[in-house]
């Protein structure tokens, strides 16, 4: 078993992951004409975050991806920030 070498003495960092959130529980319904709540599973610069950070199972994810995808396709949320 070769060990890999490691940098800053050893020390690895991880980030600490964010709460099981059930949108089931809240009351909320994945819908592609729900851009609010679409917009607090994208970044500022408009990508999709991933499932360790939004805290969601892996189907809500994948409902909720697709739903942005269908959102951007009708025109809903940009697919990218504005350039200037």
């Amino acid at each position: 078993m070769s060990r890999r070498p490691t940098t800053g003495g050893g020390r690895r960092f991880y980030s600490r992951r964010k709460k099981p959130r059930d949108l089931a529980k809240e009351g909320k319904q994945i819908d592609y004409k729900d851009t609010e709540l679409l917009s607090q599973f994208i970044t500022e610069r408009k990508k999709i975050l991933p499932k360790r950070n939004t805290g969601l199972s892996r189907q809500e994810q994948s409902k909720v991806a697709t739903a942005i995808k269908r959102a951007r396709f009708m025109a809903l949320l940009p697919y990218t920030v504005t350039h200037k």
